[in-house]
């Protein structure tokens, strides 16, 4: 189907550019963030924008955007499947290939930390603002936030990040925070996944902003997930991680945490949308199936 409606998809963007707006404002949405089952299921896909293409071996995996726009809307087309998260470039190309339709759409808001750049730490707000995000009739918006303790320019992160969580509560939208204890290993950024770093970036990102009130947490799944979840009492989302690795061990380390009152569910991007199988559709059931309230 992609195929056939690429062609449309093209010409809007070079003739009609007005279209997204039009079709943002006349879009079915949801009536609430969180259904029934008390879960949500977000396809994650705003990689691209920091640079970061890998999957596993291959530095360039994400790097064909119709390909990746194809298994994008595989994942949203599958049951259980609540939304996607990404930069304004994704948002807008699912809009006018309506795959969008009712769904969930979480605008990824810092792009700026380039994968591998020496200012990577310093996380500039690059892409959607809390007003853009409202008037686009999205539900939310995600912000990165890496802590290295031995780098300055992280207090120019963490003050973004907790302006962006009081303007995202003024919409009434949900804030996304995806908080990491940072490192440099050999000039490169690395998030320390320890028990004890998890615990202390958590703590930090509940405290941002004016409110908490429409904050919810991004967090990878660790060694001793019942004291790291008992640090906040926010709903939080389980990450999926870079891809490429055994994916049945993945899903039952996220079964496990699932079960934990604080998580409420995933969000999922490259370890679903670039299977080792390439069957984007049997991922994504599996990992629903895995929500409770789900078949």
């Amino acid at each position: 189907m992609l195929r056939e409606e690429l062609p449309l998809l093209l010409e809007t963007r070079a003739r009609r550019p007005h279209r997204i707006a039009e079709v943002a404002a006349a879009r079915p949405r949801r009536p609430a963030l969180v259904g029934e089952s008390g879960r949500l299921f977000i396809i994650a896909a705003d990689h691209p924008a920091r640079g970061a293409l890998r999957i596993g071996d291959d530095p360039l995996a994400m790097s064909n955007r119709f390909d990746m726009l194809e298994r994008l809307c595989t994942a949203l087309a599958r049951p259980g499947v609540d939304g996607v998260l990404g930069t304004a470039d994704v948002l807008e190309d699912l809009l006018l290939l309506g795959a969008l339709d009712g769904k969930l759409a979480i605008g990824s808001m810092n792009r700026g930390g380039l994968a591998g750049a020496s200012f990577e730490i310093d996380d500039r707000f690059t892409g959607y603002d809390a007003k853009t995000i409202s008037d686009m009739g999205f539900d939310g918006g995600k912000m990165l936030l890496r802590i290295d303790r031995n780098d300055p320019a992280s207090v120019v992160t963490l003050d973004a990040c907790a302006k962006a969580v009081g303007e995202l509560a003024d919409q009434k939208r949900m804030a996304m925070v995806e908080p990491f204890m940072s490192t440099r290993v050999d000039g490169k950024v690395k998030n320390i996944l320890t028990t004890e770093a998890c615990i202390h970036a958590i703590a930090i990102a509940s405290g941002l902003g004016r409110t908490s009130a429409y904050t919810w947490l991004k967090v990878p799944v660790v060694d001793d997930m019942e004291r790291v979840m008992a640090s906040s009492t926010l709903p939080a989302l389980l990450l999926g991680g870079e891809g490429g690795g055994d994916p049945d061990a993945a899903f039952e380390r996220w079964s496990r945490a699932l079960r934990l009152p604080t998580v409420r569910g995933l969000v999922v991007g490259r370890t679903l949308l670039y299977p080792p199988d390439g069957d984007v559709a049997k991922a994504v059931d599996t990992a629903a199936k895995l929500l409770p309230g789900q078949p």
